[in-house]
């Protein structure tokens, strides 16, 4: 074989070699455009020559193999640094989300911290997690209609239940509709077994008949009285709920300086 022949041989092995170190970084690259590429280098180069050896022959096809294997790789390595991506992603997410978190506990355990009154509406339901139950009324309290009511065991005068009544937030019951009315009287019947509780109802020092303990006047709202009490009465009376059989007729007069259980009330807790 001349020397010219086999010095081309080599050069285009050695071109071919360079070519396929360029080839191999293009990550585009599929199984038939390689091995058009390999084609297209080869035969020219070997045109009227020897024969190529058979261990640059077998290196060819290594070659040739392992850029068919390319694609693959590089869609396994994009599948993988998308997956580590996604991953970095979440816990990026999951930081900021307990960042968030912990801030919101902080401020929930300050307004708290500042306002003990909160805690009558939401107390504590969970003591291991701490976690609170919010509601309308206080505990203790039942809610009907835009009201809390708490009927109470103890018993007191007239002054002195308005006082204790006050002190929770509220004042003695008052009754503006017939619903509530008869949730009083409902409730007072399973609760006292016949005892009476203090109304806010209440003769007026000067003459000026029977008002409600917040001060509007009786005769302009609903009345449920067993008698109708006499006006001109100059004794210090006060109304009661006794729960008998009639809800219609369980207002009685009696002396405010009597002991009986008392009906408080006050608004219901809303979220503004």
């Amino acid at each position: 074989m001349p020397a010219g022949a086999l010095s081309g041989e080599t050069m285009g092995v050695n071109n071919g070699s360079v070519l396929l170190e360029e080839e191999q970084q293009e990550t585009s690259t599929d199984k038939k455009t390689i091995s058009k590429f390999l084609t297209i280098i080869y035969k020219p180069r070997c045109t009227g020559a020897a024969a190529v050896s058979a261990a640059t022959y077998s290196a060819l096809q290594q070659i040739e193999l392992k850029l068919s294997a390319w694609p693959d790789a590089i869609r396994v390595v994009q599948i993988t640094l998308v997956s580590q991506s996604q991953s970095t992603l979440q816990e990026s997410k999951l930081r900021d989300v307990t960042h968030r978190l912990e801030k919101l506990n902080q401020s929930y355990r300050l307004l708290f911290s500042q306002y003990p009154a909160l805690n009558q509406y939401c107390p504590v339901s969970n003591t291991t997690t701490g976690e609170r139950k919010c509601r309308q009324c206080p505990a203790g309290w039942t809610l009907q209609g835009e009201k809390c009511f708490l009927f109470s065991q103890d018993r007191a005068d007239w002054i002195s239940s308005q006082y204790r009544c006050m002190a929770l937030g509220g004042a003695v019951a008052t009754v503006g509709t017939e619903e509530e009315q008869l949730f009083l009287w409902k409730t007072a019947q399973s609760l006292s077994q016949g005892d009476s509780y203090w109304l806010g109802l209440r003769i007026s020092g000067d003459g000026g008949g029977w008002q409600w303990s917040n001060g509007s006047p009786v005769e302009k709202g609903l009345g449920f009285w067993e008698r109708e009490p006499d006006k001109t009465d100059s004794r210090a009376l006060c109304g009661r709920l006794t729960p008998r059989d009639n809800y219609r007729k369980s207002w009685y007069t009696y002396r405010c300086s009597n002991l009986l259980r008392r009906i408080c009330e006050r608004r219901r807790a809303t979220l503004q």
